[in-house]
């Protein structure tokens, strides 16, 4: 039996829904999304019985009532009688679940779990989270969301990393969205041979210092050395994209398009943060994805452009959007005399979209292609075809 419902719910149907709910017998699948307050607070009091043939459950609520003060109902640790042995599918989102570690420890065939908008009421600090992970063999896709950067571990200086790692064998993505410091802490205490794609969200802050994550990205040998990197800048953030064949690693910090100074500083000290798998590609692409764009690239210092480009020394072909095109050949200009390779030496392509002739890139381009021919490091300007280049 699967018991399910969205929005627009009335009175009588989440009374027939919480009736099916109530043959705990029977259901094998919970799936009940756009959930207010109200309509949570009597669901979470019908599930409080073991559930024995229960396979997934999603519990959702209404993004709108997500983002606004209310308060939020707790899910009691009696939930589904405190077991859930044949669960193989679990996700939250935006519902506090303290206790969520002791419930999962009885799911020892957990496949995916899925943790939202987590709030600060649903804290569960790096330990605990690692010790659950700790006993679910099985689990192959693991994503945890914090709503908020309130939620820090719990002692103000990271812990001496644990000799003793956790081994996840069968994970093979990994969500984060939260704090540095709470990754940096997760990170230290796991271990993750099937690890083929990882999506990272950063709330912004003033320093990106990731040295465990850098790391533990490292020593994972299933995500190999990069073939391409994308630095995109967007209305929410800037990210930096490694790919490896077909497995994607992710960095974004969330940062307004408001600042693109910030969102600049942040990308580079991403890049800068011993992150080997960045030094070995041979494809950097530097794109953007605004709806309305408000930078200006007399906005940018030329510094910061080249700390950016600094760590891709191995990097052959470089694809610039056009609105950051003639901002950072003015950067590159700058590289004069003995330092004209400091920067990219390995450079051999530029393809910029909407090339044009004439204009602001090549009127700030040209010195720089000329110094780079005659120090026997030749540098070719051609049409990015997007498209075809960026799938």
């Amino acid at each position: 039996m699967h018991a399910a419902f969205s929005s627009g719910m009335d009175n009588s149907f989440i009374g027939n829904v919480i009736a099916t709910l109530l043959q705990s017998n029977c259901v094998c699948r919970v799936s009940l999304h756009e959930l207010v307050d109200w309509q949570l607070e009597k669901v979470l009091v019908a599930m409080q019985v073991p559930y024995p043939e229960l396979t997934e459950i999603r519990l959702r609520l209404r993004h709108s009532h997500v983002d606004t003060l209310s308060v939020i109902p707790p899910i009691p640790d009696s939930f589904l009688g405190g077991s859930a042995p044949h669960l193989q599918h679990f996700e939250l989102n935006g519902i506090p679940f303290p206790g969520l570690p002791k419930l999962l420890l009885s799911a020892t065939h957990l496949v995916n779990l899925y943790l939202h908008h987590i709030p600060h009421s649903g804290y569960i600090s790096p330990e605990a989270m690692v010790a659950l992970l700790s006993v679910l063999s099985s689990l192959k896709t693991f994503c945890f969301e914090f709503e908020s950067p309130r939620s820090l571990p719990d002692c103000e200086c990271p812990s001496v990393p644990s000799p003793k790692r956790s081994i996840l064998p069968a994970l093979r993505r990994f969500i984060f969205k939260g704090v540095t410091e709470y990754l940096e802490e997760l990170v230290t205490r796991i271990e993750t041979p099937q690890l083929n794609e990882m999506d990272i969200t950063f709330f912004h802050q003033i320093n990106l210092d990731i040295p465990r994550l850098a790391q533990f990205i490292n020593c994972t040998p299933t995500l190999g050395a990069g073939d391409k990197v994308c630095v995109e800048f967007d209305d929410w953030g800037a990210s930096v994209t490694l790919i490896v064949h077909h497995r994607t690693i992710g960095l974004k910090i969330l940062c307004e398009n408001k600042s693109p100074h910030r969102q600049l500083v942040s990308v580079t000290q991403v890049c800068n943060s011993s992150l080997h798998r960045l030094f070995t590609v041979r494809d950097l692409y530097i794109a953007h994805g605004y709806w309305q764009l408000v930078w200006k690239n007399n906005a940018i210092k030329n510094i910061r452009w080249l700390q950016l480009l600094l760590p891709f020394t191995t990097v052959k072909n470089l694809y610039l959007s056009k609105v950051f095109a003639p901002g950072i050949a003015a950067a590159l200009q700058e590289l004069v005399g003995g330092r004209i390779t400091e920067v990219l030496p390995s450079l051999q392509n530029i393809f910029v979209k909407e090339f044009k002739p004439s204009g602001p890139f090549r009127e700030n381009i040209g010195q720089f292609v000329d110094a780079r021919q005659l120090s026997d490091h030749p540098i070719a300007i051609s049409v990015w075809d997007e498209d075809s280049d960026m799938e």
